[in-house]
């Protein structure tokens, strides 16, 4: 019997412990609640140039890739195919490591290209032969002269350390695919002559 009452007391004084415990718990949590919602906040504050540069990349990224499909497709000439695959290969690891690092960052991109962009894509998808290979080279040199600038430009004056890596990591590959087009373009250009 006073086991059975030792026993009862004993529960009953953990049970009046017991929403103090919990209050304690719950005022833990809802701190620790808070402290991560203010990491959420601060990995989120991108300069407004930071976060135009994580778009127009991941956008132009994007648009790499559906053209170097159609010129892996429909190039003629092999250069341009081998050109293509090459804007597939490496613009769909740089998009996925942008992708991964957007998500790190908070920052939200379009999963699919800007009606600007597809209607891109769908001016070069009727062309064919020797005009999509002069048009689409003519293009890549164009655009990567661009990316080219821009990455550089990120790479020495960006506000966020990890897209600034990025940037700077990327840019030799640019730099690589501004010659390579550049040299694919002369190449047809001079067959015409």
């Amino acid at each position: 019997m006073k086991k059975t009452v030792l026993t009862a007391a004993a529960l009953t004084g953990l049970l009046a412990l017991a929403p103090a415990f919990a209050q304690g718990t719950s005022t833990s949590t809802t701190a620790t609640a808070k402290k991560k919602t203010t990491t959420t906040a601060s990995t989120s504050t991108l300069s407004a140039a930071d976060r135009k540069f994580f778009t127009d990349a991941s956008q132009g990224g994007m648009l790499e890739v559906e053209l170097g499909k159609i010129a892996a497709d429909k190039g003629s000439n092999p250069d341009v195919k081998t050109f293509g695959q090459r804007m597939v290969d490496d613009h769909s690891k740089a998009n996925d490591q942008l992708k991964d690092l957007a998500s790190k960052k908070d920052v939200k991109l379009l999963g699919k290209l800007s009606p600007a962009k597809q209607k891109m894509v769908d001016k070069f998808s009727k062309l064919s032969g020797a005009a999509f290979d002069s048009s689409y080279m003519s293009h890549m040199v164009t655009d990567h002269k661009e990316d080219v600038a821009e990455f550089q430009k990120e790479s020495k004056n960006g506000k966020d350390s990890d897209l600034k890596s990025w940037a700077g990591t990327t840019l030799p590959t640019l730099q690589d695919h501004l010659k390579m087009a550049q040299e694919t373009n002369a190449k047809l250009h001079a067959k015409k002559k």
